[in-house]
């Protein structure tokens, strides 16, 4: 692997040093290479991939793989990092649009965060919202937003659905003013109990994948804020590759990972 001097950033001759580490050749800084990479064995990714397709604890994975806790935990996100890079390409035909959010309930908050509720005078909410788009060939793309109105939604739609398709949203207002934008747009009242309007136009579809992602998201008994986005990533991949065995997801997985890691050694 060729490395790049993080001070001459032109430079890619180095000195080898006894101690691992190595020279640049022309500005003599000594780096370490290595640092902070993960080194782990082929044979033990696989069987660590094996067990993760088959949504096994750290526990039980530890129990049965010869790997460090620490070690474990590092490639498992490394993983999850992989999957997410795996999106779906732009949508087109008949698309579902919605929004949604994520986190426990209230009363399983814990005590600083109420707190903190409470002093911006009121409860409100700490959930994560979150905003997704589904191709009725059943293909799933989610990504955690900041907000829920028309500046965030819209964009998102534009980049990720071709001109031309169909949208199926519910009235919310952050959808109002997409036709304009080159899309056929058909909505659903929830408002008035109405899930379909008998000509096939409704979001059942994506409302289906929130339950899945919920359901997930509290089989796990509490992720933090900063490592949400990974496990959307993940249940996004699972949930676009649900038809394939799980020989053919390990396998998948292998040839992702092996891009990330052995084949830049």
């Amino acid at each position: 692997m060729k490395y790049q001097c993080p001070k001459c950033k032109t430079n890619t001759r180095f000195y080898q040093l006894s101690d691992t580490r190595i020279k640049c050749s022309r500005c003599r800084i000594r780096i370490s290479p290595n640092k902070g990479r993960l080194r782990i064995d082929y044979g033990i990714a696989r069987k660590v991939i094996s067990e993760f397709v088959l949504e096994h604890s750290t526990e039980i994975i530890l129990s049965r793989v010869k790997i460090s806790k620490n070690k474990l935990l590092k490639f498992l996100t490394l993983l999850r990092i992989v999957m997410t890079t795996a999106i779906p390409k732009a949508f087109e035909g008949i698309v579902e649009v919605d929004e949604t959010y994520l986190g426990g309930k209230w009363i399983n908050k814990r005590k600083h965060v109420k707190l903190r509720q409470k002093s911006k005078r009121g409860r409100g909410t700490s959930k994560q919202p979150v905003f997704g788009i589904l191709c009725r060939s059943g293909q799933v793309w989610a990504e955690l937003i900041e907000g829920v109105e028309a500046e965030d939604l819209q964009p998102r739609i534009e980049k990720q659905v071709k001109k031309g398709s169909t949208i199926c949203s519910d009235t919310w207002r952050g959808y109002t003013g997409i036709a304009a934008k080159g899309y056929v747009h058909r909505l659903v009242n929830h408002g008035k109990h109405e899930y379909s309007d008998r000509k096939g136009n409704h979001i059942n579809g994506l409302e289906g994948f929130w339950g899945y992602l919920k359901r997930k998201m509290a089989a796990k008994g509490g992720i933090r804020k900063s490592r949400l986005h990974l496990y959307l990533g993940e249940y996004v991949w699972r949930y676009n590759h649900k038809l394939l065995s799980l020989k053919e997801q390990e396998n998948m997985l292998n040839k992702l990972i092996f891009k990330h890691i052995w084949s830049e050694n």
